[in-house]
């Protein structure tokens, strides 16, 4: 496979995790208003404006767990417990751990 080839399925398969992937979360694990939660997780993906504070702002070279302060191991430690809450705050957790996985394919799974 060419690498160029490569590069556009490691980019159709992070959008497609970022975008349609939490509707099947969201279905399976908020079914009674699994609208509500897909919009929420959609909205988790705020979490990358920490992005801003790096320098270059993309480098799709660098892995984003580890390195920008809303993915470090501690913020996903706090994602993890609020897991242990009710309500929003649960899908909120959800889609801010799934976003994390996401990031972690992207740069573990590929070749970088």
């Amino acid at each position: 496979m060419a690498l160029s080839d490569i590069a556009l399925l490691k980019s159709i398969t992070h959008y497609f995790l970022h975008l349609i992937f939490p509707v099947f979360i969201a279905l399976v694990f908020f079914r009674k208003d699994w609208k509500k939660a897909y919009l929420i997780m959609l909205a988790t993906m705020l979490v990358d404006l920490d992005h801003i504070f790096a320098n270059p702002v993309f480098d799709p070279s660098r892995n984003s767990i580890g390195f920008h302060i809303l993915h470090s191991y501690y913020a996903i430690a706090v994602y993890f417990l609020l897991l242990f809450f009710k309500g929003n705050i649960r899908i909120i957790a959800t889609g801010l751990l799934f976003h994390m996985l996401t990031d972690f394919q992207d740069f573990y799974l590929w070749s970088h």
